[in-house]
């Protein structure tokens, strides 16, 4: 098998240039093995998307690409730009990202831990996060898109938990 071509990057490092076209790079402030997830995330979502096209399922497409729209603004290629200082609503977007698309990439019998998107996203200071990950975390328990779970058992998101939780997509 042939060596894959190191990919150009702009002299800042914020994007990468592929055939003369410059995309946004991922964040480079995303520990290893969360950023081999959210790109495992983004490429299960994006083979996603072709088999749904191949089988003419366009409401299975429409959930693929938003698959692939939570793994890349995870990644930070999408939302607001990763090297600028984030605004309220783009550090929730991304948050929701996260948690979203690692419970995706974990799904069906996985979860995940709000600590890992915070970790994904927050950078050395994910621990200062915790709290907005955790009420990003309700609202899309509250949108039924995710279930809180403690002790394998699930929990109602809208009231105060304590102890450890994790995360998985909500079942139908």
């Amino acid at each position: 098998m042939a060596p894959r071509p190191v990919t150009e990057r702009t002299a800042d490092g914020r994007w990468i240039v592929v055939d003369g076209r410059r995309w946004r790079a991922s964040d480079p402030s995303i520990p290893g093995a969360l950023r081999a997830e959210l790109v495992g995330s983004l490429m299960d979502a994006r083979r996603a998307v072709g088999a749904a096209k191949r089988a003419g399922d366009e409401g299975a497409e429409a959930a693929a690409r938003q698959r692939v729209q939570h793994a890349k603004v995870a990644l930070g290629e999408r939302g607001e730009p990763w090297w600028e200082e984030p605004s309220a609503d783009g550090r929730r977007e991304r948050f929701g990202a996260a948690v979203l698309a690692l419970a995706d990439h974990r799904a069906p019998d996985g979860t995940t831990c709000p600590s890992d998107a915070a970790r994904a996203v927050g950078g050395e200071a994910w621990r200062e996060h915790m709290d907005l990950v955790r009420d990003v975390v309700r609202g899309l328990a509250a949108d039924g898109e995710v279930e809180v779970l403690q002790k394998g058992e699930v929990i109602d998101a809208a009231e105060p938990w304590k102890g450890p939780v994790r995360i998985r997509r909500a079942r139908a």
